[in-house]
């Protein structure tokens, strides 16, 4: 098939997936609600590869609005570094919700120079503003959110390494919704004595398009069976072919670019190695045939992991 016939348009069989909002996340919005008034400061944690889609508009309304707050667009270092100061200026310029103070931040580089500016601006931020019922009280409060697995308790670990010199603050993984319920205080800092609330991931009850909720997917918001790994790689392909990056022809094993996620798959499982003995009903023994499954976690990880290139996947213009 020619280039030119690739699709222009990603379908998805059900939305259902892309609608994920168990209940600790509404019960985790209103804890957070709650414990509003004992924090000096939001940080709101968000993915550098897509800065503007996914971001829970609803903290706006429900809690970024009543507080000072920096964002961080964590995972810079999968993203191209031209690509940065215009994901800043755009986030500083949203006609609806924007926020001065922005960081990019990589949190496996100690010497990231965003993770040495958080929380000295915080500090600024805080004493500058109008601290109401907690103008006596000499700790700071922060409270981290953002959608799931953004790197919120990554940022808080990195942050009480750095201020503390102490490891082990909260606990990480590469699975959406590993946080779920609001924790209790984190010292990250002794002079001044700045605490840190780690918070669960809450996604919007209501993605606004696919796009949006398959972008979400494809960066770990979403459980990936959720969605469907296989669903998950055949958007992955949509927007390579989309934006002509074709990396994926020699990470998969591909003569040439395709629009057909099932070739790819195949191919990727035969340059794996990647197989599954089946039992045959017509024939009653058992046969080896590709594991597809395996070929598309291998396909969205190497994206994850930067291996497809360093890559936006958000419009900047």
């Amino acid at each position: 098939m020619s280039i030119q016939n690739f699709r222009k348009h990603f379908e998805l069989a059900s939305k259902e997936a892309i609608r994920w909002f168990p209940g600790h996340m509404g019960k985790g919005m209103k804890i957070m609600q709650q414990k509003l008034k004992t924090v000096d400061l939001l940080i709101e944690v968000h993915d550098a590869r897509i800065p503007f889609s996914g971001r829970n508009i609803n903290f706006h309304d429900t809690l970024t609005a009543a507080k000072p707050t920096i964002m961080v667009l964590s995972k810079k270092d999968l993203i191209e570094k031209e690509y940065h100061r215009r994901i800043v200026e755009k986030i500083q310029n949203d006609p609806q919700f924007p926020i001065e103070n922005v960081f990019l931040a990589n949190a496996k580089d100690p010497s990231c120079d965003g993770l040495k500016k958080i929380i000295p601006r915080a500090i600024k931020m805080i004493q500058n503003s109008n601290r109401f019922n907690r103008a006596e009280e000499k700790e700071r409060n922060i409270m981290i959110i953002g959608v799931p697995n953004v790197g919120k308790s990554s940022l808080i670990n990195v942050l009480r390494n750095r201020h503390l010199n102490k490891k082990g603050a909260s606990a990480v993984g590469a699975v959406a919704g590993i946080t779920r319920s609001v924790l209790t205080q984190i010292k990250i800092c002794e002079d001044p004595l700045i605490k840190i609330l780690d918070t669960p991931g809450v996604l919007m009850p209501n993605i606004k398009n696919v796009e949006m909720g398959m972008k979400l997917a494809l960066c770990s918001c979403f459980q990936d069976h959720l969605v469907g790994e296989d669903v998950i790689a055949d958007y992955l392909l949509y927007w390579l072919n989309k934006h002509k990056r074709f990396h994926y022809v020699d990470i998969m094993g591909l003569d040439q670019p395709t629009d057909d996620i099932t070739h790819v798959l195949f191919a990727g499982a035969q340059k794996l190695g990647a197989t599954l003995r089946m039992h045959s009903i017509a024939s009653g023994t058992m046969e080896v045939r590709p594991n597809l499954r395996s070929a598309a976690k291998y396909f969205v990880n190497s994206f994850r992991k930067g291996q497809l290139g360093k890559l936006c996947l958000d419009e900047l213009d």
